[in-house]
């Protein structure tokens, strides 16, 4: 196509075209959120002003090939020819099937299901397995953007011990434990209890920083800690703790104390769910909970199960929020933190939980 004949041809077009339509394209070159049809009304808008093909090139940081290729476009198929024409590819690569696929592979199956020795996925890894079970090649770039678009990021996993009991028995504990909370007689109260430590010495995690860098975290060197033991109340998102210098049945027995006498001296019973840890029913406990006669009650969760009980992820929370890569010098400093973020969780808890109820 000659410089001559694309001025020429191009103006054609255009005045075959309504005046909506060039209304439109004019439109089009300056608001379009599709960068690359953005770019191409430019173009054709441009030479029906009357700019040479070299401005134009110039102006808008494309190619004189991509100029002519435009104008040829929109010679012979007018608006359309603007339009982004993959979908003359022929059918998508990447359909449901693929992504579903690609979803049940990362949730399920690692590479050493597959022959592979390595037990971490890579995109490499995915693009071979991906290409072995479904027949279909995709670019590594592609892979990355459908990671983006299925929300499948690059995480930490969570280490986990399995629970020995079967799971039928499990099942029925956990309802059973559930049952209890919606079943809940008038004046008795239900909550979930565990402990939590505390180190001087802070726990390190992922943060950003600045590419060829690497942030560093000064650690007092001689560690200290600090015990919590904490009773969240799943119907009032009440949530209230003790501190202890010590993990051991005191720090237990001082949290009844404190739900007995001063959380909840009005309750017919308090029932308390938690784990199995051993302070909770070591001998000291039970001469406790002997005094305290029927005003408190124990349920137990099955072994390893820490994510039914819900107290553990203010201890989390806690954690990502206060302790990790933290800068206290002292413990007192630290201590100071913890207690003013458990009584901001504390309000926010309880400001979420009456909203529940409103509605």
């Amino acid at each position: 196509m000659r410089v001559a004949k694309v001025f020429q041809e191009v103006r054609a077009a255009w005045k075959r075209c309504s005046a909506t339509v060039r209304r439109k394209v004019r439109s089009w070159a300056m608001v379009s959120s599709d960068a690359d049809f953005r770019l191409r009304c430019k173009i054709v808008w441009n030479l029906v002003r009357g700019e040479s093909t070299q401005r134009i090139s110039q102006i808008l940081g494309c190619s004189l090939s991509q100029v002519y290729r435009v104008a040829r476009r929109f010679v012979q198929q007018g608006v359309i020819g603007l339009t982004d024409r993959r979908e003359d590819n022929g059918q998508t690569k990447v359909d449901e099937s693929y992504q579903a696929e690609l979803l049940r592979l990362v949730a399920d199956d690692s590479p050493q299901d597959h022959g592979y020795r390595r037990p971490t996925w890579t995109q490499e890894l995915l693009l071979l397995v991906m290409e072995q079970t479904t027949g279909v090649r995709i670019s590594q770039s592609r892979m990355s953007r459908l990671l983006r678009e299925l929300e499948i990021r690059l995480g930490q996993p969570k280490p986990v011990v399995g629970c020995p009991w079967k799971k039928a028995r499990r099942t029925r504990r956990l309802r059973r434990l559930e049952r209890l909370i919606e079943t809940l007689p008038k004046g008795e109260v239900v909550v979930y209890a565990d402990e939590v430590d505390i180190d001087l010495n802070p726990k390190i995690g992922r943060d950003y920083m600045l590419r060829g860098t690497q942030k560093t975290v000064l650690t007092p060197g001689k560690n200290q800690k600090r015990y919590l033991a904490g009773a969240l109340n799943p119907k009032t998102g009440m949530l209230t703790w003790v501190e202890w210098d010590r993990k051991d049945s005191d720090l237990f027995i001082l949290q009844l104390w404190r739900l007995v006498g001063r959380d909840y001296p009005n309750a017919k019973r308090i029932h308390i769910i938690l784990d199995n840890y051993s302070i909770h029913s070591s001998r000291r406990t039970d001469i406790a909970l002997a005094a305290l006669g029927s005003r408190v009650r124990l349920h137990f969760l099955p072994p390893y199960c820490p994510d039914h009980n819900r107290i553990e992820r203010v201890w989390r929370d806690l954690h990502d929020n206060v302790t990790r890569n933290h800068r206290c010098r002292t413990m007192n400093e630290l201590m100071k933190e913890v207690r003013g973020y458990l009584e901001t969780r504390q309000r926010a808890l309880r400001h979420e939980y009456a909203k529940q109820c409103a509605v």
